[in-house]
């Protein structure tokens, strides 16, 4: 379980593919690799992933066919930059909102601008996710816990302030580039109690 509050960036070393899944490795700062072990979960662009090695601040995970098909980390390249949470502890403070790291869809931005002293973000949302974008709810775009500023049938939009973009990728953002979007849990959890609905992932026939 995380927050989607991003502690830090990561650099990708490595993506490659491999005969039984993907390797993801990244360059993390230093207070995330010392509190690291294997089997630990990491958040990265949202995405929850399993520690496998770790080499000095060089960490690797492996990534299945189903999660590059679902994800933003198809356009992943070395040395772009990526989210990291750790998981959430049991005494912590919750900063964001509760996030699994379970990512929804991969979206496209629509539009990324600033308008004034802050940026405005638009992000493309698939029919059948519409129900969870609510105005002034939460939405996760690579990892980020975000107010939904403006809900529409087709996408969202949030704003940015200056120490989002200081903080996260987001920095890299511009139109066409896929992010993870995952929607409000709770959410998901209240649809299901109320009408039954969502006994099978979207994707499937």
């Amino acid at each position: 379980m995380f927050t989607g509050i991003v502690e830090a960036t990561g650099k990708v070393v490595k993506f490659e593919e491999r005969q039984s899944a993907w390797l993801l490795e990244l360059e993390v700062p230093q207070f995330i690799a010392d509190s690291l072990a294997d089997g630990d979960s990491l958040a990265c662009n949202g995405c929850c992933l399993t520690l496998i090695s770790k080499n000095g601040n060089v960490v690797g995970f492996e990534l299945l066919e189903e999660t590059i098909r679902l994800t933003s980390f198809e356009g992943l390249q070395k040395g772009s930059l990526v989210n990291l949470e750790r998981s959430l502890a049991a005494n912590a403070r919750l900063g964001g909102h509760f996030v699994t790291g379970h990512v929804d869809v991969r979206s496209t931005v629509l539009d990324f601008e600033q308008r004034g002293k802050n940026f405005y973000l638009r992000v493309a949302v698939p029919q059948e996710f519409s129900n969870y974008v609510v105005y002034k709810g939460s939405a996760a775009i690579d990892g980020i816990s975000l107010t939904i500023a403006e809900a529409h049938a087709d996408s969202l939009a949030v704003w940015l302030i200056p120490h989002t973009l200081e903080v996260t990728n987001l920095a890299e953002c511009k139109v066409g580039k896929f992010v993870n979007l995952e929607f409000d849990i709770l959410a998901k959890y209240v649809e299901k109690i109320a009408t039954g609905n969502r006994e099978k992932s979207p994707y499937q026939p």
